[in-house]
């Protein structure tokens, strides 16, 4: 019996969901630090997915399941990233006056206080999930904090990852009440 990436190196055969399920975070991850934003780095692995599970990108076999999928989210990182360049993003309006938008657009570096209510508010939740039971604190440790990959943390804790991701589900859910 053949595993995933194996049964993919045949051309007929079509990408299953099952078989980019575990390069997920991966993705995720390398969108995550070419983007800078969640969101947008969810959405370009998604289109990513979308463009594999219905046939417009068509793994060849040429090279391993992981590095082509990582050639076609780059691709995809790329256009986000063009598209971003086509807007303007001041919130200032423009003069009509001259060629240039208005000159004082205000810094968008966080002031002294901005720094201390974030970094206040940070202890804040870092003290809450301190106080969270065992099972909820580790997952929220290894998975959000830490940032580690499902398959990791699954392993390190012995649970699966779906009860992982309710863990998790429940952990937000009470840092989000208190």
């Amino acid at each position: 019996m053949k595993n995933p990436t194996e049964a993919l190196l045949d051309l007929e055969c079509a990408v299953d969901a099952s078989a980019l399920y575990p390069h997920r975070d991966y993705l995720l991850r390398v969108a995550r630090r070419k983007l800078r934003d969640m969101a947008l780095a969810e959405d370009a692995v998604h289109d990513v997915f979308e463009a594999v599970l219905s046939g417009k990108a068509r793994f060849g076999g040429r090279s391993a399941l992981r590095s082509w999928l990582t050639g076609v989210l780059l691709h995809k990182v790329t256009d986000l990233q063009r598209q971003g360049m086509r807007y303007c993003t001041l919130d200032t309006p423009y003069d009509g006056d001259d060629d240039a938008p208005s000159s004082d657009v205000a810094c968008e570096a966080a002031r002294p206080e901005e720094h201390a209510e974030q970094r206040e508010r940070l202890e804040q939740v870092l003290a809450r999930i301190e106080q969270l039971p065992a099972a909820l604190r580790d997952v929220m440790h290894w998975r959000v904090l830490q940032d580690e990959g499902t398959e990791s943390v699954c392993e390190r804790l012995g649970i699966t990852a779906d009860s992982m991701f309710v863990r998790l589900h429940r952990a937000r859910r009470q840092l989000a009440m208190a």
